[in-house]
């Protein structure tokens, strides 16, 4: 062998080795700063997965069906009109208020569309708009009582939530409920139709892309501005471990009926939320209302706008939940918005990682703890075991996320005085 010959294979070598170096390196860094930002108290969605998975692995232990695809399908169909409910308690969580009548909203709303559209003869589009801008007109009033009158939010909505079952009760009348037509596309939504294979596969692609673009971009505006970004190698690592992840989700539900358009509804309406608190001025406004009220307000920010927008919006998505609920069990009924419907939707947010004491929390906390939750019931249901089983799982698994949440808390302030 020549010496160019022995020259050439050396550097081709030499390149390999760097290309592995730098890949071990960029995976090395990943997890340093996963493992840096865990240390600092920001857990993120670390303790509701390691939850979701103790709690898959469990029921699939004691009953094989239980992440069989077609059940998986129906969860996410049950998922899906509790989880647009708790969206709206991620809104009004992030300002530090409540809303305790979310469920009668919902109640209300399922009524509404039932007899508008089947009583009053009304199309079902107008049906379903009345009830979502009714819903919208609720948080308005929520919001004029505690920004003009002073009433905490907790009086006002526990109010609102008397007021608004006593009218559902009153719409359905003696009759206690109304059947919606089968084979109508409400009922269809909220029943049968799921997404074709190549639109599932698309979406789950499209997501990964928007990993990838998301990062990039803010990696550019941190670089603009001098600060430290993530490397070229961890973007494109995350967002292929991403596309892997939801193409195999999808692979595996399409081996049943497939994924339901509902749940992607519901996760488009989180994407959509998800950016409008991250990467618009209101979502930031938020965040600092819901952390300092008086400091936002000396900073400039409309506080009475931001508090009526986080109410208006979480009463429209909980008369959306209604009217979504209303599809799935194909009627509108006094037993719609009532029961557990309520402390779900709020539970569901906070296991998801929303904190009850303001100014932090993610849309995808609504789709994380919804699964929780439903995954809980499901799980249940399979073993044939009561139902008090399972308020009192998730009465505890509540009770783990909110203490997780406050240790979490404390171990920020300390880091931050550090």
């Amino acid at each position: 062998m020549t010496d160019n010959a022995r020259r050439g294979s050396t550097t081709r070598l030499l390149d390999r080795s760097d290309e592995r170096f730098k890949h071990a390196d960029t995976i090395a860094t990943t997890i340093s700063a996963f493992v840096g930002r865990v240390r600092s108290g920001d857990l993120g969605s670390l303790p509701v997965v390691v939850g979701l998975v103790v709690i898959c692995t469990a029921f699939q232990s004691l009953n094989p069906v239980f992440l069989a695809p077609d059940n998986l399908v129906n969860l996410l169909f049950d998922c899906s009109t509790v989880g647009v409910i708790s969206l709206g308690i991620v809104c009004i969580l992030m300002v530090g208020e409540i809303d305790l009548s979310v469920g009668s909203v919902s109640g209300f709303s399922s009524a509404l569309v039932g007899v508008l559209w089947v009583n009053q003869d009304w199309p079902l589009a107008v049906a379903i708009v009345t009830a979502l801008v009714l819903g919208a007109s609720i948080g308005a009033l929520y919001a004029f009582l505690f920004n003009r009158l002073g009433m905490p939010s907790f009086v006002s909505t526990l109010a609102g939530l008397l007021a608004w079952l006593g009218l559902q009760l009153y719409l359905l009348g003696s009759s206690g409920s109304i059947n919606l037509p089968y084979g109508s596309p409400l009922v269809n939504f909220g029943q049968m139709l799921v997404m074709p294979p190549i639109v599932s596969y698309l979406l789950a692609a499209l997501a990964g892309l928007v990993v990838f673009v998301t990062g990039y971009r803010t990696a550019a505006r941190r670089q603009a501005a001098g600060l430290s970004a993530s490397s070229l190698g961890r973007m494109l690592l995350k967002a292929v471990l991403v596309t892997i992840a939801l193409e195999f989700i999808v692979y595996y539900l399409t081996l049943g009926r497939g994924v339901p358009w509902m749940f992607g509804l519901f996760v488009g309406l989180c994407v959509v939320m998800n950016y409008a608190l991250t990467r618009t001025k209101w979502g930031r406004s938020m965040s600092a209302v819901g952390g300092n009220r008086e400091a936002a307000r000396r900073a400039g920010i409309k506080v009475h706008r931001i508090y009526a927008t986080a109410f208006m919006l979480c009463s429209t998505l909980a008369a959306a939940g209604g009217i979504l609920a209303a599809a799935r069990l194909a009627s509108s009924s006094q037993q719609a918005g009532t029961g557990d419907v309520n402390l779900n939707a709020i539970a569901a947010a906070v296991i998801g990682g929303t904190s009850l004491f303001g100014g932090r929390g993610s849309a995808y906390s609504a789709l994380l703890g919804i699964v929780v939750i439903q995954s809980i019931a499901s799980g249940l249901t399979l073993l044939d075991l009561s139902s008090s089983l399972r308020y009192m799982i998730t009465g505890a698994v509540l009770a783990i996320a909110v203490i997780v949440d406050s240790l979490a808390r404390r171990s920020r302030m300390s880091h931050g005085r550090a």
